[in-house]
């Protein structure tokens, strides 16, 4: 999935609700706290004396990060292998803790909340640094791992820290939150899960660029394919399809951001099956599970993480002002035929499926947002770029411009 960048705004158009009353806001802007897209966060694997796989070195590191270009003498397959997480089917164990770590394998985030710690962002903070932002001080990243869930691996806490410190770091300002791809997820969760008291105080906003609210249809597709983190491109020999599709396999992250059925029931099809000629829709990942024979804890996993974070619902409103972007008008990846169920297959781009979209994210994921038209005081819009890919889009000089909009604009005076 190496998409093309293609920068060129064609035509916008703008969905918004009635203006709600509105109350000044501090002097100055409010700073910025990104939520990166999929493994937009750097993190650093330590292995020492592993074991689980005997043919890669026992001990060193490597670090995980979408374009990474760090050396390291770990393979694709030895990082992937040493990347997934194992399981625990204990029913008594709550979900959120039956995932761990390898044996003798570490994770550490790298420059936690800095804007190193998010490479493929540099645009976009040298966009805001031309608005007068200084880096690290009113621009921070409440970085994540991306394999797990916003309910796992202190994220709530950690981000809620976060953002409390850099309200205070930037006089008592209230901040706004910038999510891209599956960031706005991690963002999502946590303004569902603080008090309208606690956003009343510390946030200004929320701009989701491409929120991958509900889901997107290539999650499933993953799961016989694999996709590899460097590129976001699909593996090209066998051993590395495996070792890939394993990893997405027990990734909690995998399904949370797979298509809801709730949102999406049988308007795409994510898997065809040519040895039976079935077709699967989001609907159907029960049988899709069973058919393929994957592991039993792939339907655990499935069940409590498909939809997880809610927004749909007025009970799941963010509760603050929104201005969301999306693109659209592009071929994007659904699902994909493959010859049968098997896990670990080599895939070429006569097997995919397509919708419109945004190269990344099909339209019915990028147009879900629009649920949030249906808050009763907080402001929504959602602008549309037609022609603006996916990851050019928190690059892009209109996005950008229509964020710091969007900050000089006065917060909703809304009941808490």
């Amino acid at each position: 999935m190496k998409a093309l960048r293609n920068l060129l705004i064609i035509a916008a158009v703008v969905t918004t609700t009635a203006a709600p009353s509105a109350v000044a806001a501090p002097a100055g802007r409010a700073p910025v706290v990104l939520f990166t897209g999929y493994h937009g966060t750097k993190l650093k694997f330590t292995v020492h004396n592993q074991t689980t796989a005997p043919e890669c070195p026992s001990s060193g590191s490597f670090e995980d990060w979408y374009q990474n270009d760090q050396p390291t003498v770990y393979s694709q397959v030895c990082q992937d292998r040493l990347r997934t997480l194992l399981y625990n089917p204990n029913p008594f164990v709550p979900m959120p803790l039956r995932f761990s770590e390898q044996p003798g394998v570490s994770v550490d985030f790298v420059d936690y909340g800095k804007t190193s710690s998010a490479p493929y962002y540099e645009a976009f903070f040298k966009g805001l640094e031309t608005a007068g932002y200084v880096r690290d001080k009113d621009i921070k990243v409440a970085g994540y791992d991306a394999r797990l869930t916003p309910d796992q691996g202190g994220f709530l806490a950690r981000t809620k820290h976060l953002v409390e410190d850099t309200y205070r770091a930037n006089g008592n300002r209230p901040v706004q939150l910038v999510g891209h791809s599956n960031g706005p997820l991690y963002a999502q969760y946590l303004l569902t899960h603080t008090s309208p008291a606690w956003r009343a105080k510390y946030i200004k906003g929320f701009t989701p660029l491409a929120g991958n609210f509900p889901g997107q249809g290539l999650l499933y597709m993953v799961l016989f394919t694999g996709l590899n983190i460097e590129d976001f491109g699909y593996p090209t020999t066998k051993d590395n399809a495996v070792s890939s599709a394993a990893m997405h396999l027990t990734a909690p992250s995998t399904y949370m951001s797979a298509s809801d059925p709730r949102v999406f029931g049988d308007k795409e099809v994510v898997i065809h099956d040519k040895s039976t000629g079935k077709d699967y829709t989001p609907r159907d990942y029960p049988a899709l599970v069973a058919d393929a024979h994957l592991p039993a804890y792939a339907r655990q996993i499935a069940d409590y993480y498909i939809g997880f974070v809610k927004f749909a619902g007025p009970k799941w409103f963010p509760g603050v002002d929104v201005n969301a972007e999306k693109g659209s008008g592009i071929p994007t990846i659904v699902g994909v035929r493959l010859p049968d169920l098997t896990a670990g297959q080599i895939v070429d781009t006569t097997q995919f499926l397509y919708r419109d979209g945004d190269i990344n994210q099909e339209d019915i994921t990028n147009d879900a947002v629009l649920a949030w038209q249906a808050m009763p005081c907080h402001r929504f819009s959602l602008h549309d770029s037609p022609g603006l890919d996916h990851f050019a889009m928190p690059l892009d000089q209109g996005v950008i411009s229509r964020l710091l909009a969007a900050i000089d604009t006065p917060r909703s005076n809304c009941p808490r």
